[in-house]
């Protein structure tokens, strides 16, 4: 579950309300997925003079639905990257769930919403889920071997997903 920022993150809020509103989304996954490794400490604070990775600190995947074109995202005012962020990869429908604080990127991210406390456990099992490595663009990434689905509902609580 995950609490969304409406007012930083306006039109990312409202493209996951859209969301909810197709009761299915189909082709939503997480495919890849990184801990923390000894880069950075269980709160998720760097650890000094460590790399920033890899391995990222971080959980990808798509909230592109299958048969909907996707709208691309306007950068939107959240961009700190903290420890159950969730962001999108540029315009979206890319997005990632930070296991980590990454001051590093300060201002490429919109943060659009953050995974409640009592998730971050399930986000850190799935980090440790079976795995292949490829390499993209010159860095190394840990891939899933069976993707997540995503499944989409409104909690009780007005704001939480």
């Amino acid at each position: 579950s995950h609490n969304l920022l409406p007012d930083c993150a306006p039109h990312s809020v409202d493209y996951f309300i859209e969301l909810l509103r197709l009761h299915n989304c189909a082709g939503c996954r997480f495919y890849r997925a990184e801990g923390r490794g000894h880069l950075w400490d269980a709160k998720g604070d760097h650890v000094k003079n460590a790399a920033f990775g890899p391995p990222y600190a971080l959980l990808q995947g798509t909230l592109e639905v299958d048969g909907v074109a996707f709208k691309e995202m306007p950068k939107e005012g959240c961009s700190t990257v903290r420890r159950g962020s969730v962001a999108w990869i540029g315009s979206g429908p890319e997005f990632l769930i930070s296991l980590a604080d990454h001051a590093e990127w300060r201002d490429a991210y919109t943060v659009f919403g953050s995974v409640v406390p009592e998730d971050m456990a399930i986000a850190e099992e799935m980090s440790m889920l079976p795995a292949s490595t490829d390499v993209w663009s010159g860095v190394t990434v840990r891939l899933l071997k069976d993707p997540v689905y995503i499944k989409v509902k409104r909690r009780s609580n007005a704001t939480a997903y």
